[in-house]
């Protein structure tokens, strides 16, 4: 199997429910994979994705958390005060696992990390392993 880099969900987390927001990121082609979905601890949940169309175009973390952050750097103002109420804002860039090539590696350029650092978003690195053959 082969190391790929999948793609990079925005995860919030919130005290209010965030449609508001969904809606204005959906309009710069943010989507929420669930919607907005209320936890038994009283936060809100929603986790987002770039345009499932224009996501075949990104082949790097660079370049989705771009997007993305285009999308959240363009916010009206009503939009941004949810956005920063949340209390996570989190980037998780995702990678499938395998065994080849021997090494791997993406980064971020400076200017991505500030940026996102701007806004207010943490980062996180989520590695899936590869699937395993039933045993038997």
């Amino acid at each position: 199997m082969v190391i790929q880099y999948l793609n990079t969900d925005l995860d919030l987390v919130s005290w209010v429910e965030l449609t508001p927001l969904l809606e204005s990121l959906k309009q710069r082609g943010i989507y929420a994979l669930y919607g907005c979905t209320a936890g038994e601890d009283g936060l809100w949940y929603s986790t987002l994705e770039t345009d499932m169309d224009s996501e075949a175009d990104f082949q790097s973390p660079e370049e989705t958390i771009g997007a993305m952050l285009n999308a959240i750097e363009s916010l009206d103002d009503a939009s941004r005060a949810l956005w920063n109420g949340c209390s996570k804002r989190e980037l998780n860039i995702g990678y499938d696992c395998g065994d080849e090539p021997w090494a791997f590696n993406q980064g971020l350029t400076n200017q991505t990390l500030a940026r996102a650092a701007a806004a207010g978003a943490s980062l996180r690195i989520t590695l899936y392993p590869p699937a395993r053959a039933p045993s038997g």
